[in-house]
């Protein structure tokens, strides 16, 4: 229990300033939105890891421990996976918040 609020799940968590900073919030859920988009491709392409790894070079428990998020994705190795099926990263500015 933090400032009286009990924390039961993750979400409750991840938003507790006290707990987990808003740059370190803002990458964890850049992280679950891109692991997710790069599973959403793998499955679209009707790919499973292994295949993903086939034709990536990236080894298949190295694409698992993306997808479970159990390992901070490096660029290079987003680059082999993401170029397969289809995507690249790009670095957009910001919105402007009005």
């Amino acid at each position: 229990m933090v400032n009286g609020k009990a924390i039961n799940t993750i979400t409750d968590y991840i938003n507790d300033e006290t707990r987990v900073s808003p740059a370190e919030r803002e990458r964890i859920h850049f992280e679950v939105s891109l692991i997710g988009k790069m599973i959403e491709a793998r499955e679209e392409k009707g790919l499973s890891q292994r295949e993903l790894a086939e034709i990536s070079g990236v080894k298949q428990p190295a694409i698992a421990r993306l997808e479970s998020l159990k390992a901070t994705p490096q660029i290079d190795t987003l680059f082999k996976v993401l170029h397969p099926l289809g995507y690249t990263l790009e670095i957009v500015p910001l919105q402007q918040h009005k």
